[in-house]
């Protein structure tokens, strides 16, 4: 369900928005594509910040186990 609301814009941006929407689109709609799509954005980055800390809190502990892996390559060889 869609709510009806009202915001101010500069008219710069406005000329601007109703170029890039043009004349197949509604000021609404682009506006909702766009907010749409920053939010998704967000919610990615925001994944891949929990993700990359999750590697880095690992990081120590994978590069040792990796590093012994190696020191019994060597030996064994």
């Amino acid at each position: 369900m869609k709510e009806k609301t009202s915001i101010t814009l500069s008219k710069d941006l406005l000329a601007e928005l109703d170029r890039l929407a043009g004349s197949k689109h509604s000021r609404s709609a682009f506006i909702e594509r766009v907010l749409r799509k920053y939010l998704r954005d967000r919610a990615r980055a925001a994944r891949h910040a929990r993700d990359l800390a999750r590697i880095n809190r690992a990081a120590g502990r994978l590069n040792l186990e990796a590093e012994e892996v190696l020191d019994y390559q060597a030996s064994a060889g």
